[in-house]
Formats: C-alpha cells, structure tokens, sequence
C-alpha cells in the first residue's frame, strides 16, 4: 500500500546562529528573541491543535538559555534532536573541537530529555570530515545534513575522494542513516532578509508563493513514489510571522486531506531502516 510520509522539522536556533556569524547587534538578536518568546508557542499550538508531530533540532545553547520554550517542546510530544551547542558550522572547527561541542550539547539534551540524540542536524548543513565518523561513535541513528537525494533516505559514506581534474571516488557506506534535505525546502533563504558589509539576503518572498513549491514537492514525490519521504525545514524566527503561519497552516492541512502521514524523524529513520536496509 503507497505511503507517503512528511516531516515537519524546526531549526530552534534562537540567538545562537546570529552570535555564531557575529551578528551580535541587538536587533538580529531580538530575531532569535522573537523566535524562542513568540513563535515557538504558536507552531506548537498549531502543532497540537492538528495533532501533528515533529521534530526540535535544538542546540545547547538554546537549551540552557531558552529551558522553559524547550521543556514546552518535549511536553509537546516532539523529538528533540541534535543542532550542535553554539551553531558553529562543522567544516570550521578542528575534530577535537566539533567533538567537544557535540559532546556538550549532547549532555544539554540529555539533562532536558532523560536521553542522548538519536538525530543530527549540522548547523548551515556543513559537514566536516570528521562529523559521519563522530556521529557514529556517539551513537547517532541518522544524519540530516545531505542532499544526495530527495525522497528516499540512503547510508552516509565516510571518506569519499576526489581531486580536481579526477575521477570522484565514493567511499564505503556506513549504518548512519542519511534524511536527506534541501535549501528548496528550507524557509531561511525564501523568507530571511539578511544583510552584512559584504552580503544581502533578500529573502521576503510571497508565503503562499514558496507554500505552494513546497505543496508540488509532495505532489512529485506522491506521484513517482509508494513509499516516501519528504521533510521541510523551518526556523521558529522566521515561519513564526503571522503570515506565514496562515501559509503553512494551509498547507498542512492540503498534506493531511490528501493522505500525508505526519512522523518524527526518529520514526521516519527507522522506517527507513526496516524498509530500506533490512
């Protein structure tokens, strides 16, 4: 029987991406602020209204600044995953220092969960050479950091090769379970307006314009597929606007009226697991 299967999944980043790209002003911080004090309720609510589940990638730091937004999300029903502790992008730290911060963030998840991370979200979906073989090590089920596919999970590799002017050379695939991603499906660069001395984002496009890409998204896949899945991306500070909200409240009640079966990533990973790799 087709089953087509949607992830919601929430980047809880609060201030901690901004202070990692050292937008320390006070109003890219108040971003973050509105995230955590605002918007973090209302998905929630509309969340539970709808009786939907999903998925708090949720860094350390959002965890030890931020304890009561995040026991709200745990008291929710939903999983909470891994985000690193301070959103520091993977590929810019040394191993010893991207084990330590997942090491501390991990012990911050624990303290609010009762239990290590199952999943792992990088922070600007940028993995080191180090991250998959760590992942393993500290126990991880799946990754969801990469996009060699849409719909259909697959097995991380470690240490593919390649060089320029040379053949690529995939390297050996390993039990840590890949939920692949996309920018695509991501409401940071569709909505975020962001500008540095030598960056603009200029982001702000129609909701219901990037509602309706994503709503195609599910048709494709529910067209080509009988078993799928398809996971969108969104930060609390951003689809937390009214607005959006409105949008993406409309969506999700297209996906449900047309048979979407709504589970965390936990449980999409091991769905995968038993339908794909045993």
């Amino acid at each position: 029987m087709p089953r087509h299967i949607v992830c919601l999944t929430f980047d809880f980043d609060t201030q901690s991406g901004f202070i990692a790209r050292g937008l320390t002003t006070q109003t890219p911080l108040s971003r973050g602020e509105f995230g955590s004090r605002v918007a973090s309720g209302r998905l929630l609510d509309m969340l539970k209204s709808r009786g939907l589940p999903s998925t708090w990638y949720v860094p350390g730091f959002t965890i030890e600044s931020h304890p009561r937004e995040c026991e709200a999300v745990l008291e929710g029903g939903h999983e909470i995953a891994h985000h690193s502790w301070a959103h520091i992008p993977p590929a810019e730290q040394t191993r010893a220092e991207e084990e330590a911060d997942m090491v501390r963030a991990n012990q911050a998840i624990e303290r609010l969960t009762g239990q290590k991370a199952r999943g792992y979200r990088s922070p600007s979906w940028d993995l080191s050479d180090s991250t998959i073989d760590l992942l393993i090590e500290n126990g991880f089920l799946y990754d969801s950091s990469l996009m060699g596919a849409d719909y259909i999970p697959y097995r991380a590799r470690r240490k593919d090769t390649f060089g320029l002017g040379e053949p690529y050379q995939y390297g050996a695939e390993t039990s840590l379970i890949e939920m692949p991603i996309s920018w695509s499906l991501d409401d940071h660069p569709h909505f975020e307006y962001l500008r540095t001395p030598d960056f603009v984002m200029p982001g702000l496009r129609s909701a219901r314009v990037v509602m309706d890409s994503w709503y195609d998204e599910w048709r494709y896949m529910k067209k080509t597929l009988d078993w799928g899945i398809l996971t969108y991306t969104m930060h609390p500070y951003v689809i937390g606007r009214g607005f959006r909200m409105f949008a993406l409240e409309g969506l999700l009640d297209k996906l449900a009226a047309e048979g979407a079966e709504f589970m965390t990533m936990e449980d999409a990973a091991r769905e995968a697991q038993t339908h794909l790799f045993s």
